[in-house]
């Protein structure tokens, strides 16, 4: 009976210093290595107001200045605890810009990302920019340079002008925010060139 004790104990410290001597030796790669990230903060219907000074303001003093822009969106999550800080839109957002005159252009996506140490908003599926004059850009995805206020793709274009009656598509564009210089890169389909009398 003592025999059979010794024996079983025997086998299960055996078994036991061959597990705890077993080592991990598989190298993580792909979507397993990669750890999770999370959000420091979310927010739900989220408004955000830019607003510029016209003239330098006192403390107190707010009617001097006026909004720029104002961002919407159904929710935004933050990541600026991040060392590569970012804020994403993963249900879309919109965005109303007023220039000096207070006219309104609108940008629209399904997803967006604004990357804070960089300047940079990336803007992704059903992007539309419709301007105050008619005009209207459509594409998969946009790139905004804050910084130096640049608008840029390399995808597919749609570009709709009512003044000039004239419909581009092409393929990768880069122009500034007022539409007053603009680049295609590609272009093909339908334009209409007027000449100046």
């Amino acid at each position: 009976m003592l025999k059979n004790s010794f024996k079983c104990f025997a086998t299960v410290f055996t078994v036991a210093i061959i597990f705890i001597s077993c080592k991990d030796d598989y190298e993580r790669i792909g979507e397993e290595a990669v750890r999770p990230v999370f959000p420091q903060g979310v927010a739900q219907n989220f408004t955000l107001t830019y607003t510029e000074a016209v003239k330098e303001l006192n403390t107190q003093d707010s009617s001097n200045s006026r909004i720029i822009a104002v961002l919407t969106s159904p929710i935004t999550e933050d990541y600026d605890n991040q060392s590569f800080k970012f804020r994403t839109f993963p249900e879309g957002l919109k965005v109303d810009f007023f220039d000096e005159k207070n006219q309104k252009s609108v940008i629209t996506a399904d997803y967006g990302i604004v990357y804070s140490q960089t300047n940079l908003i990336d803007l992704q599926g059903n992007v539309v920019i419709e301007s105050h004059d008619g005009k209207k850009l459509e594409t998969p995805q946009l790139f905004y340079d804050r910084k130096n206020n640049w608008i840029f793709t390399e995808e597919a274009f749609t570009y709709t002008n009512p003044e000039d009656g004239t419909v581009m598509d092409g393929e990768g564009m880069d122009f500034n925010k007022d539409f007053s210089f603009f680049k295609a890169h590609k272009t093909y389909g339908l334009m209409t060139i007027k000449e100046k009398e």
